[in-house]
């Protein structure tokens, strides 16, 4: 009887999904859109008025 000596490795992977790093990116990125569309309003109702 022959008996061969194996090595199994078992790979396990969790997925992780941190609800609050993804709520403080979006939370920054609408921060920066909300911004950019106060600067835009503001050129559009004053500095463009003025050429």
């Amino acid at each position: 009887m022959s008996q061969r000596d194996q090595d199994i490795e078992i790979e396990r992977k969790e997925k992780k999904s941190d609800s609050s790093k993804v709520a403080a990116t979006f939370i920054k990125y609408s921060a920066y859109v909300i911004i950019l569309l106060i600067i835009l309003w503001f050129l559009i109702e004053y500095i463009l008025p003025m050429f």
